[in-house]
């Protein structure tokens, strides 16, 4: 079986021999839930149609561009709606709110379905419950970026709700803990065919940034032992091969969004359209801030410059792809632009079909969330270790060990370092939030809209007006 591609439509586009065959052929039969789930095979389809659903994702818009990492960028006309989430004045018309709305919830729709239909079928008990276990974490991840970006939501757990209230950002935490702690055993912890489904170890690295974000620091560091005792991951030696084709398969990825490009399907990497310059024919978006340059300027243990900046973003007169330098005159808004989610050209293929992945979770990022979870649990053992899974990140990139011992001062180093790790992997948003009101002003401006207690978006007018229960 082909690996999966899952956050392409891949596997059921592959299905179709092309598209004149597709609109030539007469109708086969008219498929509903009740006739689709007869087998173990329309059950593993059903949930590669919720990996499918991740394509595309606009994350981004909030994790960077509402951020102090990045701006809108692109042309200062275009896509007025982001600007709207750059200075926090969208409102509930907004259509960024409600693009991310309604794929998330169609992803949650898809879960939900699947997970219902399977729990029905008869067939290898092992291959089922795997099955229902992926199903739940991709529904957990949809409510995890929900009440993150809007709060209070409508829980939906079942295909037959449809006007249901907003529930608290308290029960919808319950019910992401729910879904991953009943996906962790049915899961494998790798898969030697199927790479890129959910793994063990992706449900415990969820659960402990679901943990970390609630504040839960002793369950957080349980989660991420556990996910360590599987010796399925670590960091690999050169950061900049992280954000290269086949970079998916890296022992430091976790989970995340794979691309295909072959002689059946083409989808490509979209957010390389979205960030790359003109002259490759991007659009030149999510342009990086001086702040986040800034934010280098600790050199490595040899003198030079934190070799994260230039795998991260294009900066004048460093090189960019296929032996050309940047030039700051690419990017209007900051002279700066995202570099990861780009590739030199592929024969016959141009930069809206890149297949460098996106990486939702890797490793790094649980050892950042390892180091703030025991430097919040505040003892004296608790900072040693802090300190340790610290400095594997720090090491790495080149710079010397941290010399804190204090749990303010390991606090605002591991504070950093996720910054300059982590830098357009749309996380520093939501760790702004969460870090409060301090942190959010300081990096965001003293006339940032905070209400305690956090900052959330608007929902979308298109549900309220759907939802009779939010009327």
């Amino acid at each position: 079986m082909k690996n999966i591609l899952y956050t392409s439509l891949g596997l059921l586009l592959l299905t179709l021999s092309s598209c004149n065959d597709f609109l030539t052929a007469d109708l086969k039969g008219d498929y509903t839930s009740e006739n689709y789930y007869t087998s173990a095979g329309s059950a593993t389809m059903s949930v590669n149609a919720i990996y499918n659903s991740l394509y595309g994702t606009t994350l981004w818009i909030f994790g960077d561009v509402a951020s102090d990492d990045a701006v809108k960028g692109g042309n200062a006309g275009d896509q007025a709606d982001i600007n709207s989430i750059d200075n926090f004045s969208a409102t509930s018309d907004n259509g960024v709110l409600s693009t991310f709305w309604q794929s998330a919830y169609e992803t949650i729709a898809r879960a939900n379905n699947s997970i219902a239909n399977i729990e029905q079928m008869s067939f290898d008990k092992t291959l089922k419950n795997r099955l229902i276990g992926e199903a739940k974490f991709l529904r957990a991840y949809s409510y995890f970026n929900l009440v993150n970006i809007f709060g209070e939501v409508p829980l939906k757990t079942s295909s037959d709700q449809i006007n249901v209230p907003l529930s608290t950002t308290s029960a919808i935490y319950k019910q992401i803990e729910s879904d991953l702690t009943e996906a962790i055993d049915p899961l494998p912890a790798s898969y030697s065919s199927e790479k890129g489904r959910v793994t063990k170890g992706a449900a415990y690295a969820l659960l402990a940034k679901v943990d970390l974000y609630q504040n839960k620091y002793s369950e957080c560091v349980s989660n991420i032992d556990l996910l360590q005792a599987l010796n399925q991951y670590d960091l690999v030696k050169d950061y900049a091969n992280l954000f290269k084709s086949g970079a998916e398969d890296s022992v430091e990825v976790i989970f995340g969004i794979r691309y295909v490009n072959n002689d059946e399907v083409s989808l490509g990497n979209n957010l390389t359209v979205w960030f790359a310059p003109t002259t490759e024919g991007g659009y030149y978006f999510d342009a990086p801030t001086q702040s986040f340059v800034d934010a280098f300027s600790e050199k490595t243990a040899d003198g030079s410059t934190d070799p994260r900046l230039d795998a991260s973003i294009g900066r004048d007169g460093e090189p960019w792809f296929n032996n050309t330098t940047f030039s700051s005159s690419w990017s209007e808004a900051t002279g700066y632009l995202v570099k990861k989610y780009d590739q030199d050209d592929v024969t016959g293929l141009s930069k809206s079909q890149s297949t460098v992945p996106y990486h939702i979770i890797r490793y790094a990022d649980v050892l950042l969330m390892k180091a703030e979870a025991l430097v919040e649990l505040g003892s004296e053992d608790d900072l040693t270790l802090a300190a340790e899974a610290l400095n594997k990140v720090r090491v790495r990139a080149g710079l010397a060990t941290t010399e804190e011992t204090t749990q303010n001062g390991l606090r605002t180093v591991i504070r950093n370092e996720r910054r300059k790790e982590l830098g357009f992997e749309f996380h520093r948003f939501f760790d702004l939030m969460r870090w409060g009101e301090d942190a959010t002003l300081n990096a965001l401006g003293s006339d940032f809209p905070w209400t305690d207690p956090r900052f959330y978006f608007p929902i979308p007018q298109a549900e309220i007006d759907a939802n009779q229960a939010l009327q």
